[in-house]
């Protein structure tokens, strides 16, 4: 796709809209899905935007994913709560459940909610702000139970799913955002690299003889390499250990565990969400000008190089954001071919 032809938002979101519909999301699940996916490709999350698209219209189609229907509310106290999303898409009930952390928060001070079988949440990094437009801190983890393709250190075989972490921080300006995978990339990164015919930036894959490696391909031989947990080589074991601390909190804790986990859920994930609202402890804005102040301290550090200033976790992403939202959506060839894929099996002309 050249420079000069980049769709617009609201073009896009309409075409996948449609898309997810034909495919037998009703209108309010297909919205919530398309909008979280666009999302995601206008804050820079390429692997986890409209190229996932294909996954959720293949999923649909499959009944794999559920075109509509409700969470069930598996056990509750006033300030936690457990869900068991019944393969509803991610993209449609993440919202629901920050919505419901934010409000017990407003409440309590904090809350919880733990959510299972939620057919792929997609980047994290998009419900964030949710809860920081709010005044209030966010932490997620997800993992995917059906999945096992990050060794642990030391090991040469998978047993973890590649466990996204991220937070959301309001402060008096911009909010800190971070999104990141506890294993040394994300296996959509590596599916990326290979269609585009590029190594990966660093030793991110362990062969079936265990060693680390920058080619792509490897994850797709037979056998096939693993993803290596975050810290590489060297390490690590720090990885290992964030891996199993997410895995606890989301596979242990909503009792949907590997040996639960059926083949049909695919990439369901467990997610666990809290939100805690400052303000039950703190004036009102005192949290945001602490959170202002160390965002500072760390944007004054000195660079190693003048040309690439110090940033924090967000940053870029809202910079991506804005620059798309006023020029257009930029997608790579092979995320285009990917989209032409999914418009030709719905027969929706791409905008």
């Amino acid at each position: 796709m050249s420079d000069e032809k980049k769709p617009s938002v609201k073009a896009m979101q309409a075409w996948a809209e449609r898309c997810l519909a034909k495919q037998g999301a009703t209108l309010d699940v297909a919205q919530a899905m398309a909008q979280h996916l666009l999302a995601g490709d206008l804050m820079g999350f390429r692997t986890h935007g409209l190229l996932r698209l294909r996954y959720n219209l293949q999923a649909l189609a499959k009944g794999q994913t559920r075109g509509d229907g409700q969470v069930a509310v598996l056990s509750k106290r006033a300030a936690l709560e457990l869900w068991d999303a019944q393969l509803l898409s991610g993209l449609y009930v993440m919202p629901q459940a920050v919505a419901r952390a934010i409000a017990m928060a407003r409440d309590y001070g904090t809350g919880t909610i733990v959510v299972r079988r939620a057919q792929h949440v997609a980047a994290l990094a998009v419900y964030l702000e949710q809860a920081t437009a709010a005044g209030m801190l966010i932490q997620m983890m997800a993992s995917t139970p059906a999945q096992q393709v990050v060794a642990p250190h030391g090991a040469k075989s998978a047993c973890f799913s590649p466990n996204p972490f991220a937070i959301g921080v309001p402060t008096t300006q911009q909010p800190v955002l971070l999104d990141m995978s506890l294993s040394m990339t994300a296996a959509g990164k590596v599916r990326t690299a290979l269609a585009e015919g590029k190594q990966l930036p660093y030793p991110a894959l362990i062969t079936a003889d265990g060693d680390y490696t920058c080619d792509p391909a490897a994850f797709t031989a037979e056998p096939a390499a693993v993803l290596a947990s975050l810290g590489g080589a060297e390490l690590g074991y720090k990885g290992t250990g964030l891996n199993l601390f997410s895995e606890l909190w989301t596979l242990a804790l909503s009792d949907y565990g590997r040996d639960d986990a059926q083949a049909s859920d695919a990439d369901a994930n467990t997610v666990w969400i809290q939100v805690i609202d400052p303000t039950a402890i703190l004036a009102e804005g005192a949290f945001q000008q602490q959170a202002s102040a160390l965002v500072a301290a760390v944007k004054a550090a000195t660079p190693i190089d003048a040309q690439q200033p110090v940033r924090v976790p967000g940053e870029g992403a809202l910079a991506t954001r804005e620059r798309q939202v006023q020029h257009g959506l930029e997608y790579s060839a092979a995320v285009w071919r990917q989209l032409q894929w999914c418009a030709d099996f719905c027969a929706e002309p791409l905008p």
